[in-house]
């Protein structure tokens, strides 16, 4: 299989959302919007009815997915309109490699942080006594004031990155 022009568009458009989320640890919402009007657009130009399906298709099991991680505070607002915009662009096949290898990539370096941070110990009883905390209290408060303010944060594209990189090696040349 050959690369098409929308896989190189997803590249620059990654580059850009890499720039913004390490520079600004946010994702503009002209860049997820040009993203996913893009995808659409190019499929729909290029494939007529059947191109737009396919982008539709990708942006809304992407979008879904990345809503529930979302909700769950696993990933920002961000994060999930970007896969959306992915989805739009390649579609759910590739959505779906991206999406598995960006969370298996993700808790790798959240390992990797926790262990190699001179704080992990401390880090670790914290999380275990909020925990232990919000069960006894029935109160989940603490628990999603924890999230925000006092776990191990990143951002995501650094997971997304290498994603890209492992999806496309083998979906296309392994």
């Amino acid at each position: 299989m050959a690369l098409e022009m929308y896989d190189y568009v997803l590249f620059v458009f990654l580059l850009i959302a890499f720039f913004f989320d390490v520079k600004y640890n946010r994702l503009p919402n002209w860049l997820t919007v040009s993203g996913m009007t893009f995808g659409l657009l190019y499929h729909l130009i290029t494939n007529g009815m059947d191109g737009l399906i396919f982008s539709v298709v990708g942006l809304l099991v992407a979008g879904i997915i990345f809503i529930l991680l979302y909700i769950f505070r696993a990933i920002g607002a961000g994060d999930a309109k970007l896969f959306a915009a992915i989805g739009a662009i390649v579609g759910v096949e590739i959505t779906l490699y991206l999406t598995m290898y960006s969370i298996v990539y993700a808790a790798l370096i959240g390992i990797v942080i926790l262990l190699f941070t001179k704080t992990f110990l401390r880090r670790l009883t914290d999380a275990f006594f909020t925990l232990v905390s919000t069960i006894l209290s029935k109160e989940l408060q603490m628990l999603e004031d924890y999230k925000v303010t006092r776990s191990t944060r990143f951002p995501f594209m650094y997971a997304v990155i290498p994603a890209v990189i492992t999806t496309y090696y083998y979906y296309f040349l392994a």
